[in-house]
């Protein structure tokens, strides 16, 4: 099959590249609309009780408060009279503005709750309004209208959705920091690994039409469904690296086989004929590890599923179809632009066969050693992994921002110096007709539970089961057959889940129906979600691989063998990223805040890292048994094996660290 699929391509090779460049422009085209089908968000699982609570408040209450206005006195405190007044004339202008409702602030209100405990901060409250426009585009109009230094005050727009556009502007900053770096140190590699640069150029215009490819791809699918933007992360990261890697394997399996003497139809088809079949074992494996992304009911999770899919197919095609056929066009000129200092080795079969020295004494060494060498690895790795038996669980907010960013302003302030924040509350929402008796009797019989602090109501303020104040003014907690409870809980992710389960668990007013909600409460059914479907997603991975890898070797043992095995580096891999993101290991060097491990993030890290820990294996495990089909005893197959695939595989992973994955936690 594959041999002619080869012959093809060397027999209508300017056709398919004229065909590849049409498919490419068009996508092209297609693609720059892309920005404007992609969402944000998509963490919480649409079909939860906190989803519907979310749903509701949104339609009743006005939504949470998306407008959160931080007023910070430029000197002394916010109750000196330049202040005072500043911020009152500020308010008014918030609430002439149409982008606006539901405006009301500290200058005006007075609310304790809105002023800081030190007393250099107030906050200003608001909603968007419905016909304002796209909430990004109604963040950037009040920022451009109302930031920046007033006078005596400087004012600072925060809230969801201003973090929300503030991570998306962070997110195009770092992609085209992470191109304009990575592309130079690709091909700085691959000039280094061909030693010419022709065939270096190459990988790069493969990799650059999967990523145009799958980009059109998500814009299709992003006018049919929500997807995530983040999702263009995967097809840029992913797409250089796969495509890169499997034009790597390709254009070495090419060269070998022109040093070996063939001609360059010859060449080509035997190229495709081995290197194209481990390819397409690779892309299935790969594609099957990610298509479980498709099981979990967050599009965050399903968009990274139609990116990474999008871009193993896009990469697969490039490199078995439009690949071959510009080799078969350039030929021998696949060397040309060798760099001087690299002398051509002569084209002996001795030559192409021989491999790596240093991948030979390598795998000589650890085959007659297995214990003394594997041992030490497999404790190493072992350790590595200890630290994930206590990753910490989270949802991303504002401090994945940097310090500097307006919302991650307001966030920090929030966080630091006001005792309460609305938008991080436990909500509850009591639907049907409910007597205010009844409402305060719910709210009290909460603020009872353990772990929380006070519950807010149209019935008034609780704490420890009394009443601790009237209803505060700001927003509608009442709305016809509605109404609307915010929980005021202490810290810690664990409690938080306690205290939700005890809240659901309480018996509900007469005549009405509970449902909870609230950021702890859209993590806790996350999790459970993602709990609910992962013993599947991991047995579905495992069973198609090995399946994959057993119609590849036609061994049992060896997909055992290379699961085992990348399991255990995956641990190893992600207790890494525990110590460093959630334990803060590298913190001041890399600029960024320790922070609980995003939920969705792991499962995603799972799906790539064990993707594209078996492309590796299959690269070198194909040489192994190709050296062993052609006779060869194990011994011999391996350091064989080892020697042709052993310098690919580590070029392949050095390129791959020259362009780092990016995902704003």
């Amino acid at each position: 099959m594959f041999r002619g699929i080869g012959r093809f391509v060397t027999g209508h090779a300017r056709a398919v590249l004229v065909a590849g460049a049409l498919v490419v422009i068009g996508a092209g085209a297609l693609g720059c609309t892309a920005s404007g089908t992609l969402t944000t968000s998509g963490f919480g699982d649409p079909g939860s009780e906190s989803w519907q609570a979310q749903a509701l408040i949104e339609e009743r209450f006005g939504g949470h408060v998306n407008a959160l206005v931080l007023i910070s006195a430029r000197g002394g405190a916010v109750d000196d009279a330049a202040v005072r007044q500043a911020g009152a004339e500020l308010t008014a202008r918030l609430a002439a503005d149409p982008a606006l409702s539901q405006v009301t602030s500290y200058f005006v209100t007075g609310a304790p709750q809105l002023r800081s405990g030190d007393g250099r901060h107030a906050l200003a409250l608001g909603q968007f309004s419905g016909d304002s426009g796209s909430n990004a585009d109604t963040v950037e109009r009040l920022r451009e209208r109302h930031a920046g230094d007033r006078g005596p005050i400087t004012v600072h727009i925060g809230g969801r959705a201003a973090a929300e556009l503030d991570a998306d502007r962070q997110l195009a900053a770092d992609l085209l920091l992470a191109e304009l770096i990575a592309v130079p140190v690709i091909l700085l590699l691959l000039v280094l690994a061909f030693r010419t640069l022709v065939a270096a150029i190459l990988p790069l215009v493969m990799g650059g039409i999967a990523i145009v490819c799958t980009v059109a791809g998500l814009s299709v699918i992003g006018s049919l469904t929500d997807v995530s933007i983040y999702s263009i992360n995967m097809a840029i990261g992913l797409g250089l690296g796969l495509a890169v890697d499997y034009a790597l394997l390709t254009i070495s399996r090419f060269r070998e086989e022109l040093a070996a003497g063939l001609d360059t139809s010859a060449a080509v088809a035997r190229t495709v004929q081995t290197a194209g079949r481990t390819i397409v074992f690779s892309a299935v494996t790969v594609a099957a590890a990610l298509a479980v992304l498709l099981l979990f009911p967050m599009y965050f999770l399903r968009s990274f599923a139609y990116a990474g899919i999008g871009v193993v197919a896009a990469s697969t095609v490039s490199a078995v179809l439009v690949l071959p056929a510009a080799l078969a066009a350039l030929g021998p000129k696949v060397d040309a632009g060798r760099l001087p200092w690299a002398h051509r080795r002569p084209p002996s079969s001795s030559s192409a066969c021989s491999g790596s020295a240093f991948w030979a004494r390598l795998a000589d060494a650890a085959t007659r050693r297995p214990v003394l060498t594997g041992v030490p690895v497999i404790v190493l790795l072992l350790l590595a992994a200890v630290p994930l038996l206590h990753a910490e669980l989270g949802m991303p907010d504002d401090r994945v921002l940097p310090a500097s960013a307006h919302s991650r302003v307001v966030g920090d302030a929030l966080r630091d110096h006001f005792r309460n924040e609305d938008d991080r509350a436990v909500q509850v929402v009591l639907q049907g007709t409910a007597e205010p008796a009844a409402v305060a009797g719910h709210a009290r019989r909460i603020s009872e539970l353990p772990g929380v602090l006070r519950v807010t109501s149209s019935a008034g303020t609780f704490a420890r089961g009394h009443a601790s104040g009237p209803a505060p003014a700001g927003p509608a907690l009442a709305r016809g057959d509605s109404q609307r409870l915010l929980v005021a809980a202490g810290p810690g992710s664990a409690r938080a889940r306690e205290l939700i389960s005890a809240i659901r668990a309480l018996p509900r007013p007469a005549g009405t129906s509970v449902v909870v909600g609230g950021e702890a409460a859209l993590l806790a059914d996350s999790q459970d979600a993602i709990g609910d479907r992962l013993p599947l997603a991991i047995t579905l991975v495992a069973l198609t691989t090995f399946t994959l890898l057993f119609l590849f070797t036609g061994s049992l043992l060896q997909p055992v063998r290379a699961l085992a095995f990348n399991v255990l580096g995956l641990s190893a891999t992600l207790g890494v990223l525990v110590l460093i993101f959630q334990e803060g290991w590298l913190s001041p060097v890399l600029g960024f805040t320790p922070l609980p491990l995003n939920t969705c993030m792991l499962v995603l890290m799972f799906s790539i890292i064990l993707g594209l820990s078996i492309d590796y294996e299959l690269f070198v495990v194909s040489r192994i048994k190709e050296a062993h089909d052609q006779g060869a005893d194990h011994h011999r197959a391996v350091v064989l094996g080892m020697s042709r695939s052993g310098r690919l595989v580590s070029t392949a992973a050095a390129l791959n660290r020259g362009q780092p994955l990016r995902f704003r936690r």
